[in-house]
């Protein structure tokens, strides 16, 4: 996915803007290997945003929640299983982490969850409600939970 750099600033703003469903469209869950793309907008509707969701086709535990803006912009990225990740100062970040965006390195940097927030992360379906209560998507899109 290319890559855009905006300021620091306007990625937080962006973030913390309250976001609704763009539409009334029922979305399943996905199986494995599948990912989804959910549109958001502002509650302004100045604002197009991108909820992920994208599964792992092997590991079931596999799982990235994603909120994007502007289309390529990543502002924040939960990955709930997967390798370790390697920061641009050569640390590593275990699975959970969550990444944000942050000018000059866009999503390059993991973070430890913050465990307040993401209280279960082996439930992926709570944690999905707490990915987008994180992310100010206040009107939430109507997501089927199915098995997994």
């Amino acid at each position: 996915m290319a890559e855009i750099n905006i300021s620091q600033a306007e990625a937080d703003y962006l973030f913390g803007m309250e976001k609704i469903a763009a539409n009334k469209n029922r979305w399943d869950f996905p199986t494995m290997g599948v990912k989804i793309e959910i549109p958001l907008v502002s509650r302004d509707k100045k604002g197009n945003f991108l909820l992920d969701i994208n599964r792992g086709r092997i590991d079931l535990k596999r799982i990235t929640y994603q909120n994007r803006a502007r289309q390529i912009v990543i502002l924040v990225r939960l990955d709930l299983s997967g390798p370790p990740h390697r920061n641009p100062d050569d640390s590593e970040i275990p699975p959970p982490h969550i990444h944000k965006y942050k000018e000059g390195f866009a999503d390059k940097w993991a973070y430890p969850i913050p465990e307040e927030i993401f209280r279960n992360t082996d439930d992926q379906w709570q944690t999905l409600q707490e990915f987008m209560d994180y992310c100010n998507i206040t009107e939430q899109p109507d997501i089927r939970r199915v098995m997994f």
